[in-house]
């Protein structure tokens, strides 16, 4: 952790929502004029796409079937902690981005499927901001965790993490539901081992609950609205939440547990803001003073 260059992070797997909260974190930083540097977790990923397939094929081969961008030894984990820890001394590092699709390529002037040139922060900023998969491991060999000033993890029902993953990926990358589905199977492994224990480390965890029937998700037609859901907000450390200020807040919301607070889907912007707000402003206040 750093007082002098505060650091968060956003931690959730592949369709869970993660990029949605980043936009809310893009509003609250644009809004009060601080300058943030952000970087994804897939820019840390070990392999470009043609050789992650080849990787993939390689162990399927030897029989491992459980290989996939999850795994700790898929990503350049130590370097992501590397970079976090040089930005919390110094307030500089480094990123690059791994290209997703056509749209990107074109932006970017790089092939699809392959990562842009590592180029130095800029000079300056007053927090970074990583958004990914891997945001919170805290093991015996990397120590992501223990440079997070603020720790989010966005946890949807497995049932619509699904559902809102095999839209995404079929929308905007052109899979099919089997090759969705196929990747689903690949990744509960590393899922279970590497993602999960993750949100025990959080400090804020915000999970998505349908409440319509997702039982299949692999034949649901659309995905559950944000007015078709609930969102549980538990807090790791409950002590200085004001809780009944955000109940009187947020229409429609209760407390569950002494650490949670339940708010309807649609409210879920409007709750990021309200408990987000103060908690970065005193990350910004204590490296101001520092």
């Amino acid at each position: 952790m750093s007082t002098k260059h505060p650091i968060i992070t956003v931690t959730g797997s592949s369709g869970a929502g993660t990029t949605t909260v980043k936009h809310t974190f893009d509003q609250i930083f644009r809004r009060e004029g601080i300058r943030s540097v952000s970087i994804e977790g897939d820019a840390f990923h070990r392999y470009n796409r043609a050789e992650m397939a080849a990787e993939n094929e390689k162990r399927q081969a030897e029989g491992d079937h459980s290989f996939s961008h999850f795994s700790f030894d898929a990503n350049k984990l130590k370097e992501l902690e590397s970079v976090l820890c040089t930005y919390g001394e110094t307030g500089k590092g480094r990123t690059r981005t791994y290209i997703h699709d056509d749209v990107e390529a074109n932006r970017l002037n790089t092939p699809s499927g392959e990562f842009t040139k590592w180029k130095p922060f800029d000079d300056g900023t007053d927090i970074l901001f990583y958004e990914g998969l891997h945001g919170a491991v805290s093991n015996s060999v990397i120590k992501i965790a223990d440079y997070a000033d603020l720790k989010i993890g966005v946890v949807p029902v497995i049932n619509l993490e699904w559902i809102q993953k095999i839209h995404r990926d079929k929308s905007s990358r052109g899979y099919s539901t089997e090759a969705v589905t196929d990747v689903i199977l690949r990744r509960m492994d590393a899922y279970v081992k590497c993602i999960v224990p993750q949100f025990s480390n959080t400090d804020i965890n915000f999970q998505r609950v349908p409440v319509v029937d997702t039982s299949n998700p692999f034949i649901a037609r659309t995905i559950p609205s944000a007015d078709e859901s609930l969102v549980v907000i538990r807090f790791a450390n409950p002590s200085g939440i004001d809780f009944p200020y955000l109940t009187s807040m947020i229409k429609d919301s209760w407390m569950s547990r002494a650490n949670s607070i339940v708010i309807p889907g649609g409210k879920m912007d409007i709750a990021m803001q309200l408990i987000l707000t103060p908690l970065i402003f005193r990350l910004i206040d204590n490296a101001r003073r520092a």
